[in-house]
């Protein structure tokens, strides 16, 4: 309990505090809340490509501690793994991989996490549903722009000390944000420490069908901690108004710690060849990220915008482990280590010397060199004669280089009418040495033609229609391209080593998007309806095959799928059409996907990954007697089955989660604000099976979750 001490006691101090010097008099009336539309919707009203504006205010609102969490309440916007937890991010329907995820317009460095951030650090966030010239076309699902604060207005500190339990243990976070403005200079620093210990059960039930019927149960435990620092200082210089120089930086270092077992039981059919394992895991890692901008105007209202960064980051994982079984016993140390090292640089010059457009040409490079090592040394202390241990030396070496030039129009051809014209060319390059595969040369480009418009509709344009029509494209990952083996404790066609593929191709896909939005005249409403559909060439996929007696999963490119769905979303703040309603703004999204490859055979033969349906509904209430705020929300990911193969299957159980929070403002610098999430803490339930030539096999996996509570003071000095 000492690692809660100082952020609890702060707490207590600060509400004798608040309590003591800044609660209002008793006479004192709190003045009825107004509530206006948002410079956010604003934004998205009137751009004419079609992007939602999360703010830094509703980013914080539920007391979310990861990005992932907050990004899971927006229309088209799912997690996979397990409730609570995070997880890679998934843009209408289509799995992870198919969404750019971007970090101050560039795309994230390698080894770049969403953990890494804290919510505080945000100063917004940009989803944008269809892709732009002016950022990469690796954005087949659309793409997600994180951008870290950069707004100095005034001097100003603020501190949030929090509390928080998951599963009955507990964690601490503190978090920092400072600014202060002296003539043309300027600065913020924001930073935060988490700390948290994880205990997070499961089981695993293994079931085969037919000449060798079998019935396995498997119960895992993992217990361990996780610490995260990070820090983002940013530096302006303004030489004149408009003429800015720019530093921002960004500091990450987790530390990970854990102790898994398992215990494997066979009720009926063989015995698997390890039933026991116990394995400690050391995970350090640390992420480094600077650039330095400068935004200079130039003659005749033009404007060059330039930008050149260097980022670094190191991976260092340890896992030794003993394996245990009737026949065999062995030992097995793994240990690896990645350092990704680069740089960045973009421009980006505009001129409005026509009028009524918006005229921008630009460039975007980047290089990156990634080197890993991954030892593995086994020892049999038990086996069977002429067993021989498998040790494995996977070194390998990939540079990565991205060229990309572009040119977009913004023009606005009547008060009513805008349309977007963009056209970007942008090719990656993978080379690749390795120990055990020689090298790799890798090249995929594409040129994306890309155009958006849209027209207001009515005498008081409270009605727009959008259309879009993009091509974008997903370039294989350096983890996709070599054919490193790692491999399995106990390899099945249901849990089998996994490789790389040199020979992959990009996806390439054409986009349609269309929609329709009307707001409200009065508090920021919105009511939207929007379409889209995809066609994507040389679809990956990973395929399940045995290669010399061992079973191989591989990504492969399996024909061309397509996919469509349907978005509804809703914002109504009942005020907009009762006056004397509550300070209740409501919210709802929906969305519905469909999809089908056309190399599987159906039913069910639908993208891997992909969720069929997702939606939020919420509401938040701002009392107007008293300082308290309340809110929550239910958001709903369906599953089912998925063919990805005419051998393979995968199942997920539809997922469901509750949040509440509370708010209250003791004065304007001082308020609590308190969170539940999971409440419903349901069970996470994914299965993969494998029809073999006799039988059918399949692993389910069943996670236990559970609620997480938290306490979060926050104060302005």
């Amino acid at each position: 309990m000492k690692k809660i001490a100082l952020p609890f006691l702060l707490i207590v101090q600060a509400l004798h505090s608040a309590y003591a010097d800044d609660q209002p008099a008793a006479d004192k009336v709190t003045p009825k809340v107004e509530i206006k539309g948002s410079a956010a919707m604003d934004i998205r009203r009137n751009d004419t490509a079609t992007k939602i504006v999360v703010t830094q205010e509703e980013i914080l609102k539920n007391g979310d501690t990861s990005i992932g969490e907050v990004l899971k309440r927006l229309p088209g916007i799912t997690l996979d793994g397990v409730q609570g937890r995070g997880g890679n991010i998934r843009m209408r329907g289509l799995g992870s991989g198919y969404t750019s995820i971007m970090l101050n317009g560039e795309p994230a460095p390698p080894g770049f996490s969403l953990d890494s951030l804290t919510p505080d650090m945000i100063e917004r966030i940009e989803v944008m549903r269809a892709a732009t010239a002016e950022y990469s076309t690796q954005a087949i699902a659309g793409g997600i722009n994180i951008v870290l604060k950069r707004a100095i207005s005034t001097a100003q500190t603020e501190i949030k000390a929090g509390i928080q339990s998951e599963n009955g243990h507990p964690g601490t976070s503190l978090n920092m944000q400072m600014s202060d403005r002296k003539g043309p200079w300027s600065y913020s620093i924001g930073g935060g420490m988490i700390y948290s210990d994880i205990d997070r059960p499961s089981r695993v039930i293994t079931e085969a069908s037919g000449s060798s019927p079998l019935l396995r149960h498997a119960e895992d435990t993992s217990e361990g901690s996780f610490r995260n620092f990070n820090l983002a200082p940013r530096i302006n210089y303004a030489i004149k108004p408009g003429d800015v120089i720019t530093s921002q930086s960004f500091l990450a270092v987790n530390r990970f710690r854990a102790h898994n077992t398992e215990q494997v039981t066979t009720l009926f059919g063989e015995e698997p060849m390890f039933s026991g394992l116990n394995q400690d895991i050391k995970a350090d890692f640390e992420l480094f990220r600077t650039d330095l901008s400068w935004a200079r105007p130039l003659a005749d209202g033009a404007k060059l915008d330039m930008k050149a960064g260097i980022n670094y980051n190191h991976r260092n994982v340890e896992a030794p482990n003993v394996q245990t079984g009737t026949l065999f016993e062995r030992t097995r140390a793994i240990t690896s280590e990645s350092t990704d090292k680069g740089f960045t640089t973009t421009g980006k010059y505009s001129s409005p010397l026509v009028p009524g457009h918006a005229l921008a040409t630009g460039w975007d490079i980047g290089y990156s060199k990634r080197d890993e090592d991954r030892i593995q040394r086994e020892q049999y202390l038990r086996a069977p004669a002429g067993l021989l241990p498998q040790n494995l030396d996977e070194i390998y070496s990939a540079d990565v280089t991205r060229l990309a030039a572009y040119a977009q129009d913004e023009w606005n051809v009547t008060d009513r009418w805008s349309v977007y014209f963009g056209l970007r060319w942008e090719g990656v390059n993978v080379k690749s040495t390795g120990s055990d595969y020689g090298s790799i040369d890798n090249n995929s480009s594409v040129l994306s033609p890309l155009f958006q418009t849209m027209y207001k509709l009515g005498e008081k344009k409270k009605d727009q229609v959008r259309f879009g029509l993009t091509r974008t494209y997903k370039a294989p990952g350096v983890g996709d391209l070599i054919p490193r083996r790692f491999t399995s404790n106990n390899n099945s066609s249901t849990s089998p080593d996994s490789m790389g593929n040199p020979n992959l191709k990009p996806e390439l896909a054409w986009g349609l998007d269309l929609a329709f939005e009307h707001y409200l005249s009065e508090g920021g409403g919105l009511l939207s309806a929007s379409t889209y559909a995809r066609r994507i060439e040389d679809i990956t996929r990973r395929r399940v095959d045995l290669i010399d007696g061992v079973w191989v999963s591989r990504p492969v490119n399996a024909g061309t799928a397509n996919t469509y769905g349907v978005e509804l979303e809703a914002k109504l703040p009942l005020r907009a059409i009762m006056k004397d309603a509550p300070g209740v703004e409501m919210r709802a999204n929906l969305t519905r996907s469909w999809s089908k490859l056309d190399t599987v055979p159906g039913p069910h033969n639908r993208l891997d990954q992909q969720v069929p349906v997702s939606g939020t509904v919420g509401a938040d209430w701002k009392l107007d007697k008293l300082p308290l705020t309340l809110g929550g929300s239910y958001s709903y990911q369906g599953g089912g089955e998925v063919r990805i193969s005419d051998r393979q299957y995968a199942y997920s159980v539809p997922k469901r989660a509750l949040d509440v929070y509370g708010l209250w403002k003791f004065s304007p610098k001082t308020q609590l604000r308190v969170s539940a999430s999971n409440i419903l803490h349901q069970d996470n339930v994914a299965q993969s099976s494998y029809i073999e030539a006799t039988a059918m096999r399949s692993d389910t996996t069943i996670t236990p979750t559970s609620t997480q509570f938290r306490a979060m003071l926050e104060m302005k000095l």
